[in-house]
């Protein structure tokens, strides 16, 4: 499967905007011109496809990676080892080449980036982005302060609430109110106080809340649920 073929069946808004000028000169002449103009910014979060939800992974994940001011072989491996598990050694092998000659790039225009992310997709998506870059951040078994205010920098722009962000990245670090977190609630909640948070948060991070990005990305959204559900055992018992 070449590049035209791949992402000309899976991408949709991605191909406009930023986003769209950063794949262009990561992969240049194999995007043949009929890809490149059959996108544009106009349409709503419906029309996002499992690749604009790939590339934009693709396109942040390179800006987290060079963070801390260097790129960590067990976070490429990380970054591979998750795209062949989601899309198979076929797909992840074109995305894995795209994702490298993004990474060569060295002026990504995060706001620019993220702004159009937010534009085009649904919370439960960015959520989900969120998710993964701490998944790559955690990879090397060290997290690095520039690497957390990379990612908590992405969450903002992309609309993702304070609340949020440290739900989600209390899912990646043991504390003592770590649980308390996830369930973005107060050490003093009472037991009535915690069990509503439990089915907001199990709302708020149901698996069915990105099935429209494919069956592929089932995995991390199942992860982020079962945190949830392990957050509230340990409070409610």
């Amino acid at each position: 499967m070449g590049f035209s073929k791949w992402i000309g069946a899976s991408i949709g808004w991605s191909f406009g905007g930023p986003i769209g000028a950063i794949i262009g000169m990561a992969v240049g002449s194999l995007l043949d011109a009929s890809s490149k103009g059959g996108a544009s910014n106009s349409r709503n979060q419906a029309a996002t496809r499992s690749g604009d939800f790939e590339v934009s992974l693709l396109v942040l994940a390179s800006i987290v990676i060079k963070a801390d001011g260097k790129q960590d072989q067990r976070e490429l491996d990380f970054v591979r080892a998750q795209f062949v598990q989601m899309y198979g050694k076929e797909r992840a092998n074109q995305a894995f080449k795209l994702f490298k000659e993004i990474s060569k790039q060295t002026n990504i225009p995060t706001r620019q980036v993220c702004l159009q992310i937010r534009q085009m997709m649904d919370h439960a998506s960015r959520l989900q982005l969120i998710h993964f870059l701490f998944g790559i951040a955690k990879s090397d078994n060290h997290v690095d302060e520039s690497e957390v205010k990379a990612i908590a920098l992405i969450a903002s722009y992309l609309g993702v609430s304070v609340r949020d962000f440290e739900s989600i990245k209390a899912m990646f670090y043991k504390s003592s109110d770590m649980a308390y977190k996830i369930l973005e609630i107060e050490e003093t909640a009472t037991k009535s106080e915690i069990k509503a948070a439990y089915r907001k948060m199990a709302k708020k991070y149901h698996p069915d809340k990105v099935l429209h990005l494919g069956k592929e990305h089932q995995k991390g959204a199942e992860e982020k649920f079962r945190k949830v559900q392990e957050a509230y055992e340990q409070l409610h018992n």
